[in-house]
């Protein structure tokens, strides 16, 4: 890190998925370039990148399209790794701050490092009124689907902007380009109105009557 907002030769995953801080991503692991990557990590207690791809593939394979991958990401820092029966490991990784890239290069083993600008932090915002049914509608779900890593959600969490819409990113089935959308968006409280809005679109919850 050379300074509190810029982290240089982040090891980078491309991934046909969006990772939102707060989030859990398991992911089994057997490709040389990502072992290496994972182990480099513990080592040294660091977090990698997971950023979207565009074009290729999450696995290297001869004659496939090149890797492009979107510019933001989230750091993912790895809580648990364990070794399968196969010999691939499986980790589970939290999501964290959220980065954009300003150069990125592939090694010689094929593994993508990047130079990254980290993005601030979402700014505790409670949730107004006029959305509560959102964060209520959650709450059913989560303890319907018995999520584990969210057993120990607590109060201050679902009464978040922030933290109640990245949920939901992760539970909807929205297209990647939405999801990035919601990623880049600065203002929790503006991505909450979004997903609130395809939540009652979709009849999830129901829609709010309009002031007048």
């Amino acid at each position: 890190m050379t300074s509190a907002l810029t982290l240089v030769s982040l090891p980078i995953f491309p991934l046909h998925t969006v990772l939102f801080p707060g989030g859990a991503l398991p992911l089994r692991v057997f490709e040389p370039r990502y072992r290496m990557m994972v182990r480099g990590c513990r080592e040294q207690g660091a977090p990698f990148g997971v950023v979207t791809l565009l074009s290729g593939s999450e696995v290297q394979r001869s004659h496939a399209p090149e890797e492009r991958f979107y510019p933001l990401g989230t750091l993912a820092h790895i809580d648990m790794v364990a070794t399968l029966s196969s010999g691939w490991e499986l980790i589970h990784c939290a999501g964290q701050d959220r980065f954009r890239i300003t150069t990125a290069r592939q090694l010689a083993n094929g593994l993508w490092v990047a130079d990254v600008q980290l993005l601030p932090s979402d700014i505790t915002t409670p949730i107004p009124a006029d959305l509560q049914h959102a964060a209520a509608a959650l709450r059913h779900v989560l303890h319907k689907l018995l999520q584990p890593h969210l057993d120990q959600a607590t109060e201050q969490q679902f009464a978040d902007c922030g933290w109640v819409a990245n949920r939901w990113c992760e539970l909807l089935p929205l297209t990647e380009q939405f999801q990035l959308q919601l990623l880049e968006l600065d203002s929790p409280l503006l991505r909450l109105e979004l997903i609130t809005d395809a939540l009652e679109s979709a009849g999830i919850v129901p829609q709010q009557p309009t002031k007048t």
